[in-house]
């Protein structure tokens, strides 16, 4: 098997990275670890149409593609980061200047850090960002953020990785 090759096996979920590029600029900055990314699905809608005169099937014609949020959480930093300033901008004002759309990347890394799959969301921005209970009766919770992204469209795109 050539070294270059991708193992033929399921990769871990757990090795992944978050970047935030402007527009749809192909450079992209990392930014604070996430500890899980969701929300990376999307189905077709499904249109029935009945046969006219006929009772036993309803053709099933495809509709409109749809996704849910993308959702990105982490523990809180205090430390002030692209995105969370991004985040503020949009969820946290009054609308008074246009909501600035982000291309986000979001990895899935190999044993040596680099990308075997990249999903690109294109037009993204902020639509809700909320915060862990505060909870002084827990010492041991961690305070943590949770971003919930929409965007218009999403790619997925194959890397050849390092084997």
């Amino acid at each position: 098997m050539p070294s270059s090759s991708v193992p033929p096996y399921p990769q871990p979920a757990f090795a992944f990275s978050v970047a935030v590029a402007s527009g749809s600029s192909s450079t992209a900055q990392a930014d604070a670890a996430f500890q899980e990314v969701s929300g990376i699905e999307a189905h077709v809608e499904v249109e029935e149409v009945p046969e006219g005169g006929v009772n036993s099937y309803v053709h099933q014609l495809p509709g409109v593609t749809k996704h849910p949020n993308l959702v990105l959480k982490r523990g809180y930093v205090v430390q002030p980061s692209d995105l969370s300033q991004w985040a503020a901008q949009t969820v946290g004002s009054t609308l008074g200047t246009p909501i600035q759309t982000q291309t986000l990347l979001v990895y899935l890394l190999d044993a040596t850090g680099q990308p075997l799959v990249t999903w690109t969301f294109y037009n993204a921005w902020p639509v809700k960002w909320t915060f862990s209970t505060l909870d002084a009766m827990n010492s041991s919770s961690v305070l943590t953020q949770t971003l919930e992204i929409s965007y218009t469209t999403v790619t997925t795109t194959q890397n050849q990785g390092s084997g």
